[in-house]
């Protein structure tokens, strides 16, 4: 939607999903849904908790969030998997939380995890954080993974080409005295799988996609059958090397790429080559956020920010319509990971509503995020999830 642009009263969304304008400016969606991010419990209690976690998502609009298993203990068993279970119900329900497994012992890619122990508990398996560096480790692991019926959600890393970088291999690390790493440090591992992917039949999901190597083999995989979905950032759509700046919040991985892959990016976002957005809300400690872009922990935030950046960046400069960017936030994820929508899953928003970006106002624990500062449009009014009310905005907007 640009600016001044008019809405009937409902619009439709695969899935039984609709859109409803309820007032002037206000909206009401199917409830968001995120398969990556990071609640950091257990083990890492200090950056985030399940329940800060849910709260910043139900602020963000989302009824939905897969948990990646980077923790401590890592999911790799029924019995570590049970604390992260046991967490996710004493948080109660304020979003639907879904765990992944994790693929290999302690995601260390030498061992296989217990697959068929784990299966029939968590929504996928991923080793997300770090990639999967044997191929016929990989190859065992999608067979096995074909045979459970359950995606494999890759972390895609060639760990030989990172050498040390931080940021994108590009001009701003060339002028600045960074060390990069290489865009094929990810679509080499992604060319890989596709071909595994093939030969296997297994159900492959990539996560995170930052440059347009990615995107040519994923859409020619999709092409040629390839049971094969994959997801990008807001960050990745939006921001590209040169709004890099010398911060911690600007280091993420994958890094931003060049203005080139941002805009590819864009380009299957809307041919349909990358099927969702996932935020990767990855919260980390201000201490590990503030050593600079060399020093700082990997990881930025995004629940509570993603819809209004991408709605300001990409809808109202009418790039993707409103029905498009709910397809890629509530509808897509859902569809390819079996998550269902209940019917009284929806989030409301007031699209009109204009502000400057404060993660000191976040209710996650994480700060870092590269919007801090960004002038955007759409404030969550209310979050629904299971018929009750998650999150409302007290701060006077309209329809309270």
């Amino acid at each position: 939607m640009t600016a001044g642009q008019e809405y009937s009263p409902v619009l439709r969304t695969d899935m039984g999903g609709r859109i409803v304008r309820k007032a002037k400016g206000v909206f009401v969606f199917p409830g968001f849904c995120d398969v990556h991010v990071h609640f950091r419990e257990p083990g890492f209690s200090y950056k985030e908790t399940i329940i800060s976690g849910s709260r910043a998502a139900a602020r963000g609009g989302y009824t939905a969030v897969c948990a990646m298993p980077n923790l401590n203990p890592v999911p790799d068993t029924p019995e570590h998997l049970a604390r992260e279970e046991e967490l996710i119900r004493a948080a109660g329900d304020i979003t639907a939380v879904y765990p992944y497994a994790a693929l290999t012992v302690g995601e260390k890619g030498q061992e296989a995890a217990d697959l068929e122990g784990l299966a029939e508990r968590v929504i996928a398996f991923s080793d997300d954080g770090k990639g999967v560096q044997s191929e016929s480790m990989m190859r065992s692991l999608m067979e096995r993974c074909k045979k459970l019926g359950k995606i494999i959600a890759a972390h895609c890393e060639d760990e030989s080409l990172v050498r040390g970088g931080y940021i994108h291999d590009g001009i701003y690390a060339r002028n600045h005295g960074h060390r990069g790493i290489c865009s094929e440090s990810e679509w080499g591992p992604i060319a890989r799988d596709l071909k595994l992917a093939k030969e296997t039949g297994c159900a492959y999901h990539v996560c995170h996609i930052s440059c347009r190597e990615s995107a040519e083999l994923i859409r020619q995989a999709k092409r040629e059958g390839v049971d094969v979905t994959c997801e990008t950032a807001p960050h990745y759509l939006l921001l590209d090397e040169n709004d890099l700046q010398e911060d911690g919040r600007f280091r993420m991985n994958p890094p931003l790429r060049s203005r080139e892959d941002r805009e590819a990016l864009t380009e299957a976002l809307l041919d349909g080559t990358i099927d969702m957005i996932a935020t990767d809300h990855a919260p980390h400690s201000a201490e590990e956020k503030s050593r600079g872009l060399a020093g700082s922990a990997f990881g930025i935030v995004g629940l509570e920010c993603a819809f209004p950046v991408l709605y300001t960046g990409l809808v109202r400069t009418g790039i993707l319509s409103l029905e498009q960017l709910t397809e890629k936030m509530a509808i897509a994820p859902r569809k390819r990971f079996g998550i269902p929508l209940p019917e009284g899953d929806r989030t409301e928003w007031d699209l009109e509503a204009k502000y400057t970006v404060d993660p000191e106002d976040f209710l996650s624990m994480g700060r870092a995020t590269p919007f801090a500062g960004a002038e955007v449009y759409g404030r969550c009014l209310r979050t629904v999830h299971n018929g009750k009310t998650v999150w409302e905005d007290q701060s006077g907007n309209p329809e309270q």
